[in-house]
């Protein structure tokens, strides 16, 4: 069982009434567990709220399906477009609906594992990540998990069901590459969007009331990426590309599935970079957080 007592220690020092030293925020971060540890800790915070959740199995139906409805306009809206065109951006139906697939799973799958992050500039202000801190927790695994909503599978449903429906409707000549290539767009996908969360969330540490700049890059990104990139401006596609790099979660990887032109006439290898491309996407994500909780230093009250 980890320590406490340094953390209990930490906890009562004050410099006064009700208010915290200066260097706590230090020496409980010194405290944080290992990464096994914080995956450990996820699990038992996100089963907590499952059992709380199935406690009223139809109200979650009922809000898991909302979800999915929700999602869905965004494909509805998809189609109502091509009941007039046959191609968007010299992008058959099927094919667009690939990289909606693409991007709503992988995006369904880290909103479902780290969506709450968004809530981090709240505790800020109203000084409630004090209590995380005091814990023998990883801050971060503590936040990813508050409040774990499985209706969210909604969200990843309907991405699935859509990249079902490309799958079948896409006459691809399949390699085993091409195979492998899926799962790897997913998986690589979700760490990316996953990467974003984290980021602004520790961007909320600076400014606390700023998680519709995190939604502005996460909710944002996957609308952007259910369309092909022929319908973007050049220059946005290379600022998705090069500087916050979410083409490499569907369009790179998918238009060489596709057998298509990349844009910015980009070499065939950069369709393999997904998973390189996510590592280093947490990297920067990862060294903010740290900064953000090393920085912090509670509401002063």
């Amino acid at each position: 069982m980890a320590d406490t007592t340094g953390a209990v220690e930490v906890a009562g020092t004050a410099d006064g009434p009700g208010g915290p030293s200066a260097d706590w925020p230090e020496a409980v971060f010194a405290e944080r567990p290992g990464f096994v540890e914080g995956v450990r800790a996820y699990g038992l915070i996100a089963m907590m709220w499952l059992r709380s959740t199935m406690a009223y199995r139809a109200s979650f139906a009922m809000t898991a399906f909302g979800n999915f409805a929700a999602t869905a306009f965004d494909f509805v809206a998809i189609l109502l477009m091509f009941s007039h065109v046959d191609r968007l951006g010299g992008y058959t139906l099927p094919e667009i609906a690939l990289l909606y697939g693409v991007s709503g799973t992988a995006f369904g799958l880290a909103d479902l594992l780290l969506g709450s992050m968004d809530r981090l500039g709240a505790r800020v202000r109203d000084g409630t990540l004090d209590t995380l801190l005091v814990r023998p927790v990883p801050v971060l695994a503590q936040v990813a998990a508050d409040r774990f909503a499985l209706r969210r599978l909604g969200r990843v449903l309907q991405g699935v069901l859509v990249l079902g429906y490309a799958l079948v409707a896409l006459d691809i000549e399949w390699t085993p590459l091409k195979v492998a290539m899926m799962p790897m767009m997913l998986l690589s996908g979700a760490a990316v969007f996953g990467a974003l969360f984290v980021a602004g969330a520790a961007f909320q540490f600076v400014a606390q009331d700023a998680s519709q700049v995190q939604n502005a890059f996460t909710y944002g990104g996957n609308t952007l990426l259910q369309y092909p990139p022929s319908v973007f401006a050049k220059d946005l596609v290379r600022g998705v590309t090069f500087v916050v790099p979410l083409a490499f979660v569907n369009w790179l990887p998918a238009l060489y599935v596709l057998g298509r032109d990349y844009p910015l006439d980009l070499p065939v290898w950069v369709a393999f970079l997904p998973p390189v491309v996510a590592g280093l996407c947490w990297l920067p994500a990862g060294l903010g957080w740290r900064a953000g909780l090393r920085a912090y230093r509670s509401t002063g009250s």
